[in-house]
């Protein structure tokens, strides 16, 4: 029976930090840390819930059921599940995420030398794309090229800059926002929504299981072992960085507190502590962790509509790509605009779907529960995401009056309402004890 080496394990998790870390989880804790200010001890409590929590409990739920979401929306129904997985990989792929990461990473590592402007963008993502597509296109050396070499310098980068805010802050810890005096822990929670990691977790659950078997491993619990240890290696490198990152921005509102968001945040840091040469880490640090974020979204998109689709998998890739190119040339803020409302849509539902996952021994039937309580969810993912892109108008009040509607949370005591009711309807109406029924 093949297992892997301590060198490969951990490579795998690296390759696992690697994927994860990329444009979102970069540039939104310096901006959350900067708000909190005093309340950053509960800011960064709600942001790690959502930005780690989750998504290492994603790959859990996950690993148990083989890697793959077809599984894990199983009791939902082919169709449901289907509709829903290609949301999520839209999302995470070509409309936000993966162009996302070519943007920001233009902006905070090439723009400070060459300028904001159209052109220096266009060449820099063609350049960018080429690269993702090419490491894209042999997803089976993605340990090899990723966990083994990008990872490890991205990691010692990434060290600097986190001692550094610690060591060498830019100040004291600053005023906090009025958004954070009163509910600091839940202006958190709902900024981690921002780094898509969960909705990412469940699309990079196939990429780590497809890895360790490219690796020889076959028995399904080491796949689910492995997984789970990378997701635990990954999950404590990227605590690590968004606390270092929410320090940074506590400390550095004397310098950079006209700041728009964590783009210019990072980059007046940097500037202010290390000048040029900081700014030539920080290109480094930015462009080597959206690169391995898009090769990871884009291996995974690959993945999931070749199987869906009568296309190749290298068709799915370059065309993914070259769809991505176009939408990163639309900027930053237009990507973070058009972004938020969908994600305000689809976390409640993902959240949701992960702790029906987990909890599924206590369900008789699977579907008698998934099915309303998800349904329940879809509706107020729906009302909040509306209410997020500015159209509140079409809202009905009551959904305004509900505990936590001015938080976008006003899913929670419904869906958990829901949750209570079908269980006890499961218990009552007995029998059927098998995963799909």
């Amino acid at each position: 029976m093949n297992r892997l080496k301590g060198s490969d394990i951990l490579a795998l998790g690296f390759m696992t930090f690697a994927l994860f870390l990329g444009a979102g989880n970069i540039i939104f804790p310096p901006s959350a840390g900067m708000a909190a200010g005093d309340n950053i001890g509960l800011a960064a409590l709600g942001f790690l819930l959502t930005g780690v929590g989750l998504p290492l409990l994603t790959i859990v739920a996950l690993a148990r059921v083989g890697g793959g979401m077809a599984l894990l929306t199983a009791p939902l129904g082919k169709r449901a599940g289907v509709l829903f997985a290609v949301a999520v990989y839209l999302a995470i792929g070509p409309l936000f995420a993966t162009p996302r990461t070519a943007v920001v990473s233009f902006e905070m590592g090439i723009a400070p030398f060459t300028g904001n402007d159209g052109t220096p963008l266009l060449l820099y993502s063609l350049a960018y794309f080429a690269a993702v597509m090419f490491l894209s296109l042999n997803p089976g050396q993605l340990v090899e090229r990723i966990g083994k070499y990008i990872a490890p310098v991205l990691l010692a980068a990434l060290l600097v800059l986190g001692a550094a805010a610690f060591i060498l802050p830019a100040g004291e810890i600053g005023q906090t926002a009025a958004d954070y005096q009163a509910a600091p822990f839940v202006q958190g929670f709902l900024q981690g929504y921002l780094t898509m990691d969960t909705l990412g977790a469940l699309v990079f659950g196939i990429v780590i299981a497809t890895a360790i078997r490219d690796r020889g491993i076959t028995e399904s619990k080491l796949i689910t072992r492995y997984s789970v240890i990378a997701g635990l290696i990954a999950a404590a490198g990227l605590s690590l960085v968004y606390l270092a990152l929410f320090y940074l921005g506590a400390t550095s509102q004397g310098i950079a507190g006209e700041a728009q968001n964590g783009v210019q945040i990072l980059t007046i840091y940097v500037q202010h502590t290390f000048g040029t040469a900081g700014s030539l880490l920080l290109a480094v640090v930015i462009t080597l962790a959206c690169l391995t974020t898009a090769v990871g979204l884009l291996t995974a998109c690959g993945e999931f509509f070749s199987g869906l689709l009568p296309v190749s998998y290298r068709v799915v890739v370059v065309s993914f790509g070259l769809f991505s190119l176009l939408v990163a040339n639309q900027g930053l803020t237009q990507l973070i605009s058009f972004s938020i409302p969908v994600l305000v849509g689809l976390y409640p539902l993902a959240i949701v779907l992960i702790a029906l996952s987990l909890l599924d021994s206590l369900w008789l039937s699977p579907r008698r529960v998934f099915v309303p309580v998800m349904a329940v969810t879809l509706i107020f993912g729906v009302v909040d995401g509306l209410g997020a892109a500015g159209f509140s108008q079409l809202v009905p009040a009551l959904f305004s009056k509900l505990p936590l509607a001015g938080q976008s949370l006003g899913w929670l005591v419904p869906v958990l309402v829901t949750l209570l009711l079908v269980a006890v309807l499961d218990r009552c109406l007995g029998k059927p004890r098998s995963v799909l029924a």
